[in-house]
């Protein structure tokens, strides 16, 4: 393992624990929830919640796959350190979806405390929760 998932570990940031399939449906299903309502307010021309949304769908869909492993995360941070140990450091998934889950973090944190914000940072968080969600299907 690597430093810094051995780190979230030891802080707590992560931890090992019995988890259900309901469990891992269940984030799926969030992270469908989540993604259908960004497309419905983008639609609607609201740039600043669709991108909120779809970082959220992203968020359910890794936790589905960390969840698959055992573990939990009580921390953002810790669930993309987790996705990258977990799952691209052994080839089950691509780097890409790490970096998806990390721009789609800033634009929500920018969208949600800077109050900056476009539809085309919305339409990209939307496509790229699209195919995260893709994804964590198939590997769950």
């Amino acid at each position: 393992m690597t430093y810094k998932f051995d780190k979230c570990m030891e802080n707590r940031g992560l931890v090992k624990e019995d988890i259900s399939d309901d469990m891992i449906l269940l984030e799926i299903d969030a992270a469908e929830h989540d993604l259908n309502r960004a497309k419905e307010t983008l639609e609607q021309g609201d740039s600043k919640w669709a991108t909120i949304q779809g970082y959220y769908s992203m968020f359910h869909s890794a936790r589905a796959l960390i969840f698959s492993k055992g573990y939990r995360e009580r921390s953002h941070y810790c669930l993309r350190i987790a996705v990258k140990e977990l799952f691209v450091y052994t080839n089950e998934l691509d780097s890409e979806f790490v970096d998806f889950l990390e721009e789609a973090k800033s634009l929500r944190e920018q969208a949600d405390y800077g109050l900056s914000y476009y539809p085309s940072g919305a339409e990209e968080t939307i496509e790229n929760a699209t195919r995260f969600l893709e994804k964590a299907k198939e590997l769950t």
